[in-house]
């Protein structure tokens, strides 16, 4: 029987915008608030925008976690991700609902989080410890094991503000994931590691759940490593739940929501960054006879069409596409650098195309993230503009498709007859 240890009821976090939420803790903050509080109270009665207004950065969320899940949690910047873990972590408060827990909880939020800066790796260990309720005894029994999983062994001994992010990241994650707590918060955090330590924090969080049936919350914009790690997974929208369950639906209705198919809403990508002299406005993906299409076989042509604004006329502008897959890793990159080649001005509003020959997919659903650049500066960088599918192929004579992989590539086979060093192309069949 499944024993739940997670329990979520009607959870809401509100803010208050355009005003002092936090309270002086200390006497000098006090008497210098109340000296100020009159001429605030003046300043907002003779502003009109300086009402206090309320958001919630999350309503009405609820959900159960059973003891030994893995469970994902997918969503855009902004819709409440981090804000849910601070309140299951209880570095923050609810505004209204209910948390109910069973067991310790370890959280890995913020590089750093937990860390007394001017104590050494060594003390942060028993310092950790301590804070989940361990006896000094349980933490050296698993002192080794952390040690020697952070490989920070040369600066135990160093206090960690003197670490790099890198090292803060992997000292902090073995202590969590090694202190035995019930239940293991994870956010976007262990980006910061390299590729190589994120694979072995994915295989320790799927150890500690299946061997050691510990709870393991999980927030990554990496959809690869969500898809690899956790069986569950919830999508947040706005500050509430839009679905809850097996992860490939939960991801494949998240990547549905990021681009509407051959038209691409540049205005409205929540994520897009950049200087912004050089704008992207609109664009659309189109095939070999311009036509609007989000929908492509394998090996076809896929043309890339862009509009853009100019508010600072530039020279010597470069474009770099990168195509990746459902669940985001990059499969390639298409780029003016590669192709030695550039655009020579942009000075008013114009359109530029990239146009990809035989495509090599395999069916399946792909989007293309779009960044602009000039000056050794990036412009604009519109992720996930466009969505498209690949439904089919004709890109081998047989049109049939690899069933593993993403990509196809051009072949040919020949033999030769015993005794003979001369190859002749194999017959079709």
């Amino acid at each position: 029987m499944t024993e739940q240890i997670i329990k979520v009821e009607n959870l809401g976090k509100m803010y208050r915008i355009g005003g002092h939420s936090q309270h002086p803790r200390q006497l000098r903050e006090l008497i210098v608030g109340a000296v100020a509080a009159p001429w605030r109270r003046l300043k907002r009665l003779s502003s009109h925008g300086g009402d206090l207004q309320e958001f919630w950065a999350l309503r009405n969320v609820s959900f159960e976690v059973n003891k030994g899940d893995i469970v994902g949690v997918v969503g855009s910047n902004g819709a409440g991700k981090s804000t849910l873990l601070k309140l299951l972590s209880r570095i923050t408060s609810p505004s209204e609902g209910m948390i109910t827990y069973r067991g310790r909880i370890a959280s890995l939020l913020e590089v750093g989080t937990g860390f007394h800066q001017e104590l050494t790796g060594r003390e942060n260990i028993f310092l950790n410890g301590s804070i989940l309720g361990m006896t000094r005894v349980e933490i050296q029994r698993r002192f080794d094991e952390i040690v020697d999983f952070a490989g920070v062994e040369k600066f135990l001994d160093t206090p960690v503000k003197r670490y790099s992010s890198g090292m803060y990241v992997r000292l902090a994650f073995s202590i969590a994931a090694h202190l035995e707590p019930e239940i293991l918060l994870i956010d976007e955090v262990l980006a910061v590691g390299d590729i190589s330590f994120q694979q072995r924090c994915l295989n320790k969080m799927n150890d500690v759940s299946t061997q050691e049936g510990r709870t393991v919350f999980f927030v990554s914009h990496n959809l690869a490593a969500v898809q690899q790690l956790c069986t569950r997974a919830i999508l947040l929208e706005g500050g509430s739940i839009t679905l809850d369950g097996p992860t490939p639906v939960v991801v494949k209705k998240y990547l549905s929501g990021l681009a509407s198919g051959s038209s691409a809403a540049f205005a409205d990508n929540p994520n897009r960054s950049g200087a912004g002299d050089i704008r992207l406005t609109d664009g659309r993906l189109l095939n070999k006879d311009q036509q609007p299409r989000s929908q492509f076989l394998g090996g076809e042509d896929l043309i890339i069409e862009c509009e853009y604004d100019v508010q600072r006329p530039h020279q010597a502008i470069h474009v770099n596409m990168e195509i990746s897959d459902q669940t985001g890793c990059v499969i390639t990159e298409v780029s003016t650098v590669y192709t030695g080649t550039a655009f020579a001005e942009m000075r008013k509003p114009g359109k530029f195309r990239c146009h990809i020959t035989d495509l090599p997919l395999v069916p399946g659903q792909y989007r293309i993230s779009v960044h602009v650049f000039a000056d050794h500066k990036t412009q604009d960088l519109v992720p996930n503009a466009f969505m498209f599918d690949v439904v089919g192929s004709h890109f081998y004579p047989s049109s049939r498709t690899p069933d593993t992989g993403v990509c196809m590539v051009s072949h040919q086979w020949s033999e030769a007859q015993p005794g003979s060093q001369q190859y002749k192309s194999l017959e079709s069949v």
